[in-house]
């Protein structure tokens, strides 16, 4: 009797263990899903900056001529 309640108590530890990372795993992807969407606008904003100061390049080149 003592092996069949072993392996059952082993059974539910295992379950449990694997609900523990399940969990571990699922908050992580959800703060990296948050940063990449965070470094995401940044690198837009940084896109937009970049462009506005080409075009502000191109007009003062321009205005050179």
């Amino acid at each position: 009797m003592f092996w069949p309640m072993l392996a059952i108590a082993l059974g539910f530890l295992g379950i449990a263990v694997l609900g523990i990372l399940g969990i571990r795993v699922f908050v992580e992807a959800q703060r990296l899903g948050r940063q990449v969407a965070r470094t995401t606008e940044l690198i837009n904003d940084a896109a937009e900056e970049l462009e506005q100061s080409a075009a502000r390049l191109a007009r003062t080149g321009e205005a050179l001529r």
